[in-house]
């Protein structure tokens, strides 16, 4: 990529609606199009990559299990939650990685959080042993789809409900972090425009 790709506020949307926005993405991508970065939070859904196993999903209830293909274990998507789709042309797997973390540390820094950082392994942005952010992607010929997961103001309820990448870690939300409320839209302006500058290059 030469140019920043332009980034999209999807508001709630339903994961399977943006599942089917960023594989149209993607043909357009490989085509010769410019990428683009979809944001937005979805009704309650739990998603399996493909290293998941079913049994991480401790308490399904009533919520829709989605199997994937980006990498990675199950996690848990749903209100409070910014998701962060970038579909772009990449190199380095590792580079757009970091790249995005960044901007997404960066992002959380502008709204009163410090102290996190990206990590590879475990994979996710973190802050004294307690995962803010998980991520999962999939490549193909040189396009990514899936992304980020950023934990905005999620109730922690939920998180008890599976093993979160299949750790027993804990997890925290930029609104505990920062000791206040903040929305899910807010983070989004927050994170767009950096995770596109981010990209601008890669």
């Amino acid at each position: 990529m030469t140019g920043a790709p332009h980034w999209f506020w999807l508001g709630r949307a339903s994961y399977r609606r943006v599942l089917a926005d960023q594989l149209a993405a993607r043909e357009r991508v490989w085509a010769g199009g410019e990428g683009v970065i979809y944001l937005c939070e979805h009704p309650p859904v739990f998603t399996l990559g493909r290293s998941a196993t079913i049994a991480n999903v401790l308490d399904p209830g009533d919520i829709a299990i989605e199997r994937i293909e980006r990498g990675g274990e199950v996690t848990y998507h749903g209100p409070g939650q910014l998701m962060i789709y970038p579909i772009v042309r990449i190199g380095s797997v590792v580079t757009f990685l970091e790249r995005v973390a960044g901007a997404i540390v960066n992002a959380c820094a502008a709204l009163g959080v410090g102290g996190i950082a990206w990590q590879r392994d475990p994979a996710g942005i973190w802050r004294d042993g307690k995962k803010l952010a998980a991520c999962g992607i999939h490549v193909s010929r040189g396009v990514t789809v899936h992304g980020f997961a950023l934990d905005v103001d999620t109730p922690p309820a939920m998180w008890r409900r599976i093993r979160p990448c299949g750790l027993d870690v804990p997890q925290l939300s930029v609104a505990q972090a920062r000791g206040a409320p903040v929305t899910v839209e807010a983070a989004a302006i927050e994170v767009g425009p950096r995770v596109a500058t981010a990209l601008a290059q890669v």
